[in-house]
């Protein structure tokens, strides 16, 4: 491949007219003595005050090979040391230049020119704006005119070293967003892994769905604590639950108000949004804000400004907004009780936290992890006994165990087994009456499929055809299907026995193609 090398015409260390130049090391000049570098094309950039040096350090390199092509690149700043200016006019000559990469390999000489002009050929070569490595030039040891010279490859993949080390520290970070939670499953575990990179790379808006107690607000203040731990943020964590405003106070908690602004008003308020400035303002149920706050909401998002109840004055605040909600909004949307211009503001980027039955592999984690903040809170260690432990593990993957509470169920559930074991040992009399507990708070007792009425899916003639089997069947499988939120999660459930017996088990196309049998599809039995 030829090799092409663009070098800045340094006005200092280039310069020179007389025959005492070749006895000084010049970096541009170097680039063609340095035989190593085999150069086949030079593009010299230089500013317009300094042509005729670059002309002179065009004809010495042309000089010192016949084969090689020199061409000269004239750039008009006004200021050398203007960063808009230097890396526009560096962005705009990389966009105009055709490049070959195919049968070229490209050299960005960083030795020359102003810090503000190496910084800007820096940024253009790791963003690939420029396609080629870095190229820098140094007199060497011997301080002979050629010098000496490194290779610097930007792509950080080629160093195993600094891939290790990224690749730890992402998996560290991932680890702290989990609150360090051993967890197995796959797709959860890929979804934290875009959430922490997201994180990480950007302030637009989240949103973050799933079931109540599935961990929308623990994540949220995890992400906070990590993009304050790099830096990425110097503002508070502030956190609404909409589901709790109400009228008048809803727009005063959001926007603030003015003293006066309405009777109770006996002080000023700056609100929510204003106290989120430079941090991160989660909104919790966000589904269940007004139109009128939304319609605000939706302005402070878009334009970081808003007014406060009462006053002419905007005010300014810069928030990165996370929203949380256990509602379907586009469903929302539909019925007109969310707007639909602000939902597609806030879901740029949206995750859905599974629940705990569909994260049922991850139970024992978590388990684990509520035992240790419970000993934590108490100061005393807490632990299972082996039976006890077994007892309580089969309930808690059981069919019988709805967990409808999700992690909250599981936190509430610790708490009470811990209290009531102060010797530090939870024992089998404890679990037995915390199951009945939770039986007794899921009703679990009553037999699934008791009021299940089949012919709310079948007309009398379909009935007739299926046999009673499939029928007292689908008495059981149905309500399941009805209460869970999706096809994997009803997948969990029914097959839970025998999906552990499978390296790879996919519940949702198994239950899918059982429905089918009966002419039956997911919406079908949910819109019952």
């Amino acid at each position: 491949m030829n090799k092409v090398y663009f070098s800045f015409v340094g006005l200092r260390l280039d310069a020179g007219f007389s025959k005492k130049r070749w006895g000084r090391w010049r970096p541009s000049v170097a680039i063609g003595q340095l035989e190593a570098l085999a150069a086949d094309r030079i593009e010299l950039i230089y500013q317009a005050q300094d042509a005729e040096l670059a002309r002179r350090v065009k004809l010495d390199l042309e000089s010192l090979n016949d084969t090689v092509v020199v061409n000269v690149h004239e750039f008009a700043w006004d200021d050398a040391w203007g960063l808009e200016e230097v890396y526009t006019s560096l962005y705009d000559f990389a966009s105009s230049y055709t490049f070959d990469i195919s049968n070229e390999e490209y050299f960005f000489n960083i030795t020359t020119g102003t810090h503000i002009f190496q910084i800007c050929m820096y940024l253009l070569t790791e963003s690939r704006h420029l396609p080629g490595k870095l190229l820098q030039l140094s007199m060497g040891k011997s301080k002979s005119p050629e010098g000496d010279f490194q290779i610097i490859d930007l792509d950080l993949a080629r160093y195993t070293k600094l891939a290790e080390r990224f690749n730890e520290e992402t998996m560290e970070q991932q680890d702290f967003l989990k609150s360090g939670i051993q967890t197995q499953n796959k797709a959860f575990n890929q979804m934290i892994a875009e959430i922490e990179f997201v994180s990480v790379n950007t302030t637009a808006p989240m949103l973050i769905t799933g079931p109540t107690g599935a961990g929308k607000s623990q994540l949220t203040k995890r992400i906070y604590e990590l993009k304050k731990s790099l830096q990425h943020i110097q503002g508070d964590y502030v956190a609404v639950n909409c589901a709790t405003l109400r009228g008048q106070m809803a727009m005063s908690t959001l926007f603030g108000h003015l003293k006066g602004a309405f009777t109770g008003a006996v002080n000023d308020r700056e609100g929510m949004l204003l106290a989120a400035d430079s941090g991160i303002l989660f909104l919790d149920e966000v589904g269940e804000l007004g139109l009128d706050e939304q319609a605000m909401l939706l302005k402070a998002i878009e334009e970081k400004c808003f007014y406060p109840v009462g006053s002419e004055d905007l005010v300014y605040s810069n928030f990165q907004i996370i929203c949380g909600t256990n509602q379907n909004l586009f469903n929302a949307v539909q019925g007109g009780e969310f707007r639909e211009d602000l939902l597609a503001r806030i879901n740029i980027w949206d995750f859905e936290l599974p629940s705990l039955k569909e994260r049922i592999e991850d139970l024992e984690a978590n388990i684990d992890y509520e035992l240790k903040q419970f000993s934590v809170s108490e100061n005393r260690q807490i632990r299972f006994n082996k039976e006890a432990y077994t007892s309580y593990l089969s309930f808690a993957k059981s069919s019988q165990a709805k967990w409808s509470g999700n992690f909250r169920d599981l936190n509430a559930s610790i708490i009470r087994m811990g209290t009531l074991s102060p010797k530090g040992r939870i024992r089998e009399e404890v679990v037995e009456a915390e199951i009945k507990r939770l039986s007794k708070n899921w009703q679990v007792g009553k037999p699934v499929g008791e009021d299940c009425d089949l012919g709310e899916w079948f007309s009398q003639d379909e009935l007739a055809e299926i046999d009673l089997f499939d029928q007292l069947q689908l008495q059981m499988i149905l309500p399941i299907c009805q209460q869970s939120r999706s096809l994997s999660e009803a997948g969990r459930v029914l097959y839970q026995a025998s999906r552990e017996r499978k390296k790879q088990s996919n519940d949702a196309d198994r239950l899918k193609k059982y429905l089918a049998k009966f002419n039956l599809t997911w919406q079908m039995v949910q819109s019952v």
